[in-house]
């Protein structure tokens, strides 16, 4: 099995360094961090312009039709620079889950990027996403109403549809809800934007097969928390790389630190759980992308390792820097702050961990 990126791939990740280096340096970065929207209409045209918003999208409907290896690229650079805004609740994470129930006129409104779609699956609780969701679905006249709680849609303020998960007498189905105007809340990462949608009666149309989707949902979740993964990777990089430059200038006892044993261990460390991860997460997208039997447990391996090292490695830079590293003005809270974030969303690390155990118990 070939583990390299193949040169159009290589190609693809020269250009979206390229763009991030200069359409989202760190001032835009912090910017948008204290901007609501989190996002500015002149990067996100640009960056559509390039044909991001359509990688997972089909030809059929418009897109470029690549798959999550090549979404890999994307995400990893993404995540060197924190790249606020709503790449991933959209192009991803919206895509991913109209690309599941078969919503062919919404991947097309996707593709463009002039259109912004997210989903909003996330309730109350903890283990199975899919499981926690108590929104509630009813025909009123010809109509559907949805009426619930959504506490985290990520960009439900400023997306133009979202995609709802509720409770039928069929069990699990979507719902499309056009303008959500969700309230903004604050959350941990401020580059990642995120906000509560309280529904009352809401009109919505149903979206999809008939029947339960609930494997449409898990589908979307495992697809989904690989590109998180994706995402800390770059994040993770990026920390490390902070942490290795700060230590080499910072002097202490007329020496750099990084000729202290206990600097360069914990370095070593830090590599060493960036490999693993990299290598699950990528083994993860191409499981999915091919199909593999293996495909659920390499999801569940990804979300549950990866989130765990993201967040110790993040942490590390930020001993390595001591004082400094704890204070605004340095860039490691913020890869500190994705990775906490991306950890509870889509299945913290906890329950990845135990349907991993099932997944192993039940084939034996």
């Amino acid at each position: 099995m070939d583990f390299t990126f193949s040169a159009d791939q290589d190609a693809l990740r020269d250009t979206v360094r390229s763009f991030l280096e200069r359409e989202a340096p760190n001032s835009y970065v912090r910017a948008m961090a204290d901007d609501e929207r989190g996002v500015t209409d002149e990067v996100w045209d640009k960056l559509a312009g390039l044909g991001w918003p359509a990688l997972l999208v089909p030809e059929a409907n418009g897109g470029i039709g690549l798959g999550l290896v090549d979404m890999v690229v994307v995400m990893e650079e993404m995540g060197r620079v924190a790249f606020p805004g709503p790449f991933f609740s959209s192009a991803v994470l919206a895509t991913l889950a109209a690309r599941a129930l078969e919503a062919d006129d919404l991947l097309t409104q996707l593709a463009s990027g002039a259109i912004r779609g997210t989903v909003a699956l996330e309730e109350a609780g903890h283990d199975d996403p899919v499981d926690r969701v108590h929104t509630r679905a009813r025909r009123r006249g010809a109509d559907w109403v949805l009426t619930g709680h959504k506490p985290l849609v990520l960009d439900g303020h400023t997306a133009d549809w979202a995609i709802v998960a509720a409770r039928t007498d069929e069990g699990l189905r979507s719902f499309l809800l056009e303008a959500p105007n969700a309230d903004v809340v604050p959350t941990l990462d401020p580059t990642r934007k995120a906000a509560r949608l309280v529904l009352k009666e809401r009109r919505a149309v149903p979206v999809g097969p008939r029947g339960d989707h609930t494997a449409q949902w898990r589908r979307v979740i495992d697809d989904a928390a690989v590109m998180l993964c994706a995402e800390l990777i770059g994040a993770t990089d990026a920390a490390l790389a902070l942490a290795t430059e700060y230590a080499k200038v910072r002097v202490q006892f007329d020496r750099p630190i990084a000729t202290f044993q206990a600097i360069r261990h914990k370095a070593v460390d830090m590599l060493h759980q960036l490999e693993l991860a990299r290598v699950g997460t990528h083994f993860a997208a191409w499981a999915s992308d091919s199909e593999d039997p293996e495909r659920q447990r390499a999801a569940a391996m990804a979300k549950g390792f990866v989130a765990e090292a993201a967040v110790q490695v993040t942490a590390d830079d930020i001993q390595i820097h001591g004082g400094v590293g704890f204070t605004w003005d340095c860039d490691a809270h913020f890869f500190y702050k994705r990775a906490k974030m991306n950890d509870v969303l889509l299945g913290y690390q906890g329950w990845q961990r135990r349907r991993l155990a099932d997944l192993v118990l039940d084939a034996v």
